[in-house]
């Protein structure tokens, strides 16, 4: 196997970083250091830190984007109103299989994700493109009409809430590294809990004010 290319390593170097310092705590120094690249590689390629950001996220969000858009789209070709539990699974699925607790690479995405809900810096929000907008509101949308009596920003709170769970779980099940822990690590039991709790979740009453 041909060893991987600067760029990738700018990546991965830059993924592994971002992921544990977040964005103000990584410098491109330190990340051209852990890549084994020159300073000026990061302009030759991305054009600039920020930019840098961009490409790593896209990289690691992009499968899971397109998985939950495929899993969308074969619901919706079955029936125009999924239930609330298959339309969690189409978009909880794919960021298990995305994330895999036993798999340092599926750990390091998950405290990605973990890093852009909590990092303040703008750049951390600044990265969606126009995919992942349109698969969360379609996504929206076919739970409003599954839960009509949610309101649009309680049903956002609880679809963000899927995201944080999910990515939280694998992150903290990866660092437990004990054999003899109850929690399935991966497969379908960790998914079938998953979608079990975060169905009724999603399901509950709203919240009176």
């Amino acid at each position: 196997m041909a060893p991987p290319d600067t760029r990738t390593q700018i990546l991965d170097a830059a993924e592994r970083l971002f992921a544990e310092r977040g964005y103000g705590g990584t410098s491109v120094r330190a990340i051209t250091d852990l890549a084994g690249a020159n300073l000026a590689a990061v302009s030759y390629h991305f054009g600039s830190k920020a930019a840098l950001l961009t490409e790593v996220v896209r990289r690691a969000i992009e499968p899971i984007t397109a998985a939950q858009r495929a899993g969308l789209d074969r619901l919706l070709a079955r029936t125009p109103d999924p239930p609330v539990a298959e339309l969690v699974e189409a978009f909880a699925g794919p960021l298990f299989d995305g994330m895999p607790a036993d798999d340092e690479g599926g750990a390091r995405r998950s405290r990605l994700i973990v890093m852009i809900i909590s990092d303040p810096a703008e750049e951390m929000r600044a990265w969606t493109g126009p995919a992942e907008g349109a698969v969360r509101e379609r996504y929206l949308a076919a739970f409003e009409r599954a839960l009509p009596d949610l309101s649009s920003e309680e049903l956002g709170f609880r679809l963000r809430g899927i995201l944080a769970v999910t990515a939280v779980d694998r992150v903290e099940v990866y660092n437990r590294h004990s054999p003899a822990d109850l929690c399935p690590k991966t497969g379908e039991g960790a998914r079938r809990w998953a979608v079990t709790f975060l169905a009724a979740a999603m399901s509950a009453p709203p919240t009176g004010t």
